[in-house]
């Protein structure tokens, strides 16, 4: 039987750490608060009855009001590189780690309170959240689980009558952060330049032994942790790239150790391939470019790598390095032979593949909608539709017959192609137009269109009868939407 959120079994392992890690804080509770959407496969993760999730009681924890049971909520305490530039004043400016959950079947994990209001670590900020970012984060991250990215997660979103006010007046919002950890890359920042070596060491120790135990004790723990690190975050970038998401602000406090999507901001699905795409409008320099993401995922990892050197040794963390770049490269190429639906090996995928790339960046075709049209590149008619709306016709022509060609060295049938071809490539991303419209109706009060959205993207890869609008091509309005990091 599922159980109600305030009678799960927490725990309070972070509190373990020395105290330089966090402040205990108490949230600050929003106005008239009232639900707005609630993942179920979330709370299946925690054996959580979404019912429950409706009730005052619950209610009330979530949005800050109260506390749940026998436990005390904390900000944590890290640094980072933002925009290549170290801060040492950074932490929880906004969210609480409420406490960790022992799941029966699925692990520890963490419940995290975003917008629960200001803490030691808000700096000029107000500690809250709206309700448009808590939904783009509810929709994004939910919407990267179905489609295999690595992600945190997100329960539920609540909004309230609490005003905030950032470029207009608005409305504070929570959103129920719940994953395997928060643990991030500027944690280690934070430990190395402390001043203290026996925080660094502590903090290893700590995520070791909980998140890979079969390595806790081992001569060879410190450089193993750096290796798995740089082997997921490579293959969590080369997922993003193959998909197209763009994630908008790579600052090393926005990296988890456990390489999942983390900290949404302005992150964006890309429409028109523009492998320079940046989703952040603040980002003026084009530093978290789309086409700049695996260089700067490097260049995290080796601030991670400067942070970790007083334990592992410059061989070690230079093996940690090669792992990232294989696991990326042999991620991405084969990810993208899935998409091309290229089953067996040729010497010449990996040119073919970016003459596809160029060829898609000079016409400015739909990233998603290519890739699911040309399961059927045999048929004629998806031939012509494709090439009307191609500025160098000639160009598409010649990748064409490079690709016809190319296809006649698998064994598969057309239908067979089909078929796995639509298994990996999308029919339905959260496009920004398609959140901005739910956002719009949420912030008059009509939260349909969200549950609608949410509703429809937990079956990314399959024909949804009447929901073709969905899957359109964006209109041309939606070229105009900008993202920014104010949440």
């Amino acid at each position: 039987m599922d159980t109600p959120l305030l009678k799960l079994d927490f725990r309070q392992h972070f509190h373990n750490l020395p105290p330089q890690f966090y402040s205990r804080v108490q949230a600050q509770g929003l106005d008239s608060p009232e639900v707005v959407v609630i993942s179920p496969s979330c709370a299946a993760i925690l054996n959580i009855d979404t019912d429950s999730l409706s009730r005052p009681e619950t209610i009330a924890v979530l949005s800050g009001n109260a506390t749940l049971p026998n436990t005390q909520s904390l900000a944590m305490k890290y640094t980072g590189h933002q925009f290549g530039y170290y801060n040492p004043d950074l932490g929880d400016g906004r969210g609480l780690l409420l406490a960790e959950v022992q799941s029966k079947t699925r692990g520890l994990w963490d419940l995290h309170l975003k917008g629960a209001g200001r803490t030691p670590f808000s700096r000029q900020g107000d500690g809250r959240a709206v309700l448009r970012s808590s939904i783009r984060e509810f929709l994004g991250s939910e919407a990267m689980v179905t489609l295999g990215i690595p992600t945190s997660r997100a329960l539920c979103v609540l909004n309230s009558k609490t005003p905030v006010y950032r470029e207009t007046k608005e409305t504070g919002a929570s959103l129920l952060r719940v994953t395997q950890t928060h643990i991030r890359f500027g944690h280690f920042e934070f430990a190395y330049h402390s001043g203290d070596p026996s925080l660094l060491k502590t903090l290893c120790d700590y995520t070791i032994k909980r998140h890979y135990p079969c390595m806790a004790g081992n001569a060879q723990q410190y450089a193993d942790f750096f290796k798995v690190t740089a082997k997921k975050t490579a293959n969590l970038i080369a997922k993003w790239q193959a998909f197209g998401f763009a994630h908008g602000v790579m600052n090393t406090d926005n990296m988890s150790i456990l390489g999942e999507t983390f900290d949404y901001g302005p992150f964006g699905f890309l429409d028109k391939f523009q492998p320079d795409y940046i989703c952040n409008h603040s980002d003026t320099s084009g530093r978290y470019a789309f086409d700049r993401q695996p260089a700067i995922a490097h260049w995290n990892l080796s601030v991670l790598a400067q942070a970790l050197s007083p334990l592992i040794e410059e061989g070690d963390l230079k093996t940690g390095f090669q792992q990232f770049n294989e696991t990326f490269n042999d991620t991405y190429i084969t990810l993208m032979r899935s998409k091309f639906g290229l089953a067996k090996t040729h010497d010449q995928d990996e040119v073919f593949i970016h003459h596809s790339l160029n060829m898609l960046a000079k016409n400015q075709l739909d990233y998603c909608f290519f890739f699911r049209k040309i399961s059927q590149i045999n048929n004629q008619e998806v031939q012509q539709a494709l090439k009307d709306l191609c500025v160098d016709t000639a160009m598409f022509e010649t990748w064409l017959a490079e690709y016809l060609k190319r296809l006649e060295l698998e064994t598969s049938t057309v239908a067979e192609r089909k078929k796995q071809m639509n298994q990996v490539n999308p029919k339905y991303i959260l496009r920004n137009h398609l959140a901005q419209q739910a956002i719009e109706l949420a912030e008059k009060g009509d939260y349909s269109e969200v549950q609608r959205l949410h509703n429809l993207l937990q079956k990314p890869f399959d024909e949804q009868p009447k929901m073709e609008y969905y899957a359109a091509l964006p209109p041309d309005w939606a070229e105009g939407l900008e993202i920014s990091c104010s949440s």
